[in-house]
């Protein structure tokens, strides 16, 4: 409409306004949106420079913005996440293996605050064509990792590290401790720790590895974050790396389900359990 109306003569442009049906001051109107829209995709763009990893519904969040509206812009400018998924990783079968003496003691299980649950997984990450194990321990509430241990051989070793970095950070002890099953997982160092703690060990059955999938969840977001290992010469760069994308998962990442970073649904609930108590003591 501008475009026609900058064409036609001063004198002119209250007779187009008047056939047209609008009054004269909309033959200069500019429409605000592809400003706005502008302005919404700097903003995406600058999210997605420290979240690399984000989709709409978390920069939408991060942004305080609706998610039809981020996911439109980002359509409009061909706005994508800049890394994506790797394959998902394939552990090695323990063939053979007889089903875990350790039931599923956490399904359909809802913690109502933190350690209660906790749950432990470990993932491989080729770098050089040599692997390299992480173990992580999750609290099943906060879905923050508590703790962790990397090592060169998915060993005994590499899963009691991780527990023991759990107990060590949180000076805490949780009812119950739930993985996989695997001879790493079953053997006797591990079972015995966790005895000494009355910790209930919970194994999910054999070929259900959805009834321990928020390790699997992790991972898979976790792999992203940390991106295409290959840019590290040293095998010390990718283990510092590892530890700024745990640090940056717990600290800053929106968890899908919790709206916010672990730590901060964390600390939050801690601030109302502390408000809670303290109206309590009021009365």
């Amino acid at each position: 409409m501008q475009k026609i109306a900058e064409t036609m003569p001063s004198a002119n442009k209250s007779d187009l306004a008047r056939s047209m049906g609008i009054s004269r001051a909309m033959l200069y109107y500019k429409h605000k949106r592809p400003l706005v829209d502008e302005e919404v995709k700097k903003q995406i763009e600058a999210v997605q420079t420290d979240n690399p990893g984000y989709g709409h519904k978390r920069i939408a969040l991060e942004l305080k913005l609706n998610k039809k509206r981020i996911l439109r812009v980002m359509n409009k400018f061909k706005i994508k996440p800049y890394r994506t998924r790797v394959a998902k990783p394939r552990k090695e079968k323990d063939e053979g293996r007889q089903e875990s003496r350790f039931k599923n003691e956490i399904e359909a299980f809802c913690p109502i605050r933190p350690n209660i649950v906790w749950v432990t997984d470990f993932t491989f990450i080729k770098f050089q064509n040599k692997f390299i194990y992480l173990a992580t321990v999750m609290d099943l509430y906060t879905r923050e990792i508590i703790g962790w241990n990397i090592s060169r051989y998915h060993t005994k070793d590499l899963v009691l590290g991780a527990f023991i970095d759990a107990l060590n950070k949180t000076k805490a002890i949780p009812v119950y401790l739930h993985s996989d099953q695997g001879s790493e997982y079953d053997c006797q160092e591990y079972i015995t720790l966790a005895k000494r703690y009355r910790i209930i060990i919970s194994h999910s059955r054999k070929s259900h590895p959805w009834e321990n999938g928020y390790l699997e969840s992790f991972y898979s977001t976790f792999k992203v974050d940390l991106g295409d290992v290959d840019r590290f010469e040293e095998l010390g760069e990718l283990i510092e790396e590892i530890h700024s994308t745990i640090h940056y998962y717990n600290n800053k990442r929106i968890h899908g389900k919790l709206k916010m970073s672990p730590i901060k649904f964390r600390e939050k609930n801690q601030r109302i359990l502390r408000e809670s108590l303290s109206e309590e003591m009021g009365t």
